[in-house]
């Protein structure tokens, strides 16, 4: 493996990683309303803003999100770019099992057909 490989097997599994996570999905899905702090972030959930603050560094190691500086504030905002890391892999992933599939249909098929054929 090349080391650009081993980088975007790295970057696909933090994406993974900070998609796996409800709470963080719920942070992507109020992002996509527009930039948010993080008290407006943690409201909606039963945890600290520290707490709330530790996903987020998630999210922004994985890529999704970023932070600005406005005054005394660092509002969150979504980089929904990112995603296209993870729409890229999957179609590649379908991609391989689909030749995987069909490479085995006609395998069976040739054992099919390959069978002696008895009582005759």
């Amino acid at each position: 493996m090349t080391r650009n490989t081993i980088e975007a097997e790295d970057q696909v599994s933090r994406l993974f990683g900070a998609l796996a996570d409800p709470t963080r999905r719920a942070i992507l899905h109020r992002l996509t309303s527009g930039e948010a702090t993080i008290r407006a972030l943690a409201d909606p959930f039963d945890m600290s803003q520290q707490a709330v603050s530790l996903h987020v560094k998630v999210l922004e190691d994985a890529g999704l999100v970023s932070r600005g500086r406005i005054a005394q504030t660092r509002p969150c905002r979504l980089e929904p770019q990112q995603l296209q890391l993870a729409e890229d892999w999957i179609a590649q992933q379908r991609h391989l099992w689909a030749a995987r599939h069909e490479r085995l249909e006609t395998h069976l098929a040739d054992l099919e057909h390959a069978k002696p054929r008895r009582g005759r």
